[in-house]
């Protein structure tokens, strides 16, 4: 075969790759033939069930993307480090305190990996996300679970006594399911007096959703607190979900006890340089910020209407108390091409739904009224 150059390359792949990632009704069934429109079902279904960002990638990550196709035949190791020294620089500290992972799960993993074992147990909220507590799980780790507070924050004060015997202390905020903030005074007190020898990990997923001055994120504190790991994505406000990339911040001392149990080039090339260029993206930050708000504000406004309570949300979702068993509403909206949040047993009457477009929301708006008759 031919060779072509690289930005021959760039250019025949270019308008299709740009369209498909504007159009998430197409799919490529052949990529070197044409695109193909899916004209099954599932076209037709509003997900708001996995707390993913509907407005997708930077503009400047798709052309990052673009341009990288005809890299994929190399290991991404200089494109790693490229990301990683532009992470360092945006947050004061040196590569050597940041872990690049395939996602932020992959974070997480690790985290359960290096510091939970069958002698040194994990501290969790009830509820939140799960996935550090599977993993902690698979460890043989004892997995101590401590209900938030009446208004849907950490209790802190309860965890910290929990930490006897605790290798990991785990915090998402704000958190999955509940959207709801633990206070940044709070968060600080907490790591002035839990044990050195005790890591915690603070999950900020959804950091940049945040409006609050009670809020702020905790990468700074790990200046000065050796136990402190600060895990972020690119999946939410960037758009990158499918993608898979994301990093903590902590001290070199944690980075070492981590990477042991991390797989070599774990995030691919497209991922890399999507990410790098989405950091320079501000403008697009600000506006997926916006849209959630606008979109969260004109939910709340027919929940009052309807006289439904909710959690406020400082994240890309929100938790609606339907004052009755959630699961058959859930399956009611399914049928009718609706898909929101999966059932959380410790809220059980709850229904946790994805912020998504104004257009998306306004069908489930529809839609739930339809089922809640």
């Amino acid at each position: 075969m031919n060779q072509i150059s690289r930005r021959q390359f760039t250019k025949i792949l270019g308008s299709g790759a740009a369209y498909a990632a504007f159009s998430p009704t197409m799919v490529v069934t052949n990529p070197s033939i044409r695109w193909h429109k899916v004209t099954t079902k599932a076209s037709s279904i509003v997900r708001l069930s996995s707390n993913e960002n509907p407005r997708g990638p930077s503009p400047r990550a798709l052309k990052a993307m673009t341009d990288a196709y005809s890299l994929a035949w190399r290991y991404p190791d200089e494109y790693a480090d490229i990301l990683a020294e532009k992470l360092a620089k945006l947050h004061d500290v040196s590569t050597d305190q940041i872990v690049l992972g395939n996602g932020s799960g992959e974070i997480l993993k690790l985290a359960a990996a290096a510091f939970t074992d069958d002698k040194r147990k994990l501290v969790v909220a009830d509820p939140t996300f799960e996935a550090l507590a599977r993993h902690a799980t698979t460890a043989h780790a004892e997995v101590v679970k401590v209900t938030l507070t009446t208004d849907y924050r950490h209790d802190l004060s309860r965890m910290l006594a929990a930490a006897q015997g605790a290798g990991l202390i785990y915090i998402c905020n704000p958190n999955n399911p509940t959207a709801s903030l633990t206070p940044k005074n709070e968060i600080k007190t907490f790591l002035a007096e839990l044990p050195r020898q005790t890591k915690v990990l603070i999950d900020e997923a959804y950091h940049h959703y945040v409006e609050s001055n009670d809020y702020e994120s905790a990468i700074p504190l790990v200046k000065e607190h050796p136990n402190l790991i600060v895990a972020r994505t690119f999946s939410k406000v960037y758009g990158m979900a499918g993608l898979r990339c994301g990093y903590c911040v902590t001290q070199a001392e944690n980075i070492q006890a981590m990477r042991v149990h991390q797989l070599w080039d774990n995030v691919n090339i497209m991922a890399l340089v999507a990410a790098t260029a989405s950091l320079d993206d501000t403008r697009h930050v600000e506006q997926g910020r916006s849209s959630n708000t606008a979109a969260k504000q004109f939910v709340y406004a027919e929940l009052d209407r309807l006289r439904y309570r909710y959690i406020p949300s400082h994240a890309n979702f929100l938790m609606i108390d339907l004052g009755r068993d959630v699961r058959p509403v859930i399956d009611s909206l399914a049928k009718r091409n609706v898909q929101v949040g999966r059932f959380f047993p410790s809220l059980p009457n709850f229904m946790r739904v994805t912020v998504g477009t104004r257009p998306q929301m306004e069908t489930f708006v529809a839609t739930f009224r339809e089922v809640m008759v």
